[in-house]
């Protein structure tokens, strides 16, 4: 991970709609990951998207953990 890469993203809980900064790293290029929402704990799927040709993120899309995206 490389701190220079770390970006504060806002995104809101799919399950309780909190409102909360998730640190996304644009180092790891396109990924998706999971991580808990910090109101209710439940699992949030994280699709990142990294542009290959820059590495500038292009977009972070939150999901429940049973939808697919």
């Amino acid at each position: 991970m490389h701190e220079e890469m770390l970006t504060s993203h806002l995104v809101h809980c799919p399950y309780c709609s909190t409102e909360f900064d998730l640190l996304v790293d644009a180092s790891q290029g396109s990924h998706q990951t999971w991580e808990d929402c910090p109101r209710c704990c439940a699992p949030i799927q994280v699709m990142v998207t990294v542009s290959p040709h820059s590495g500038e993120l292009e977009g972070v899309i939150v999901n429940r953990d049973d939808e697919v995206l």
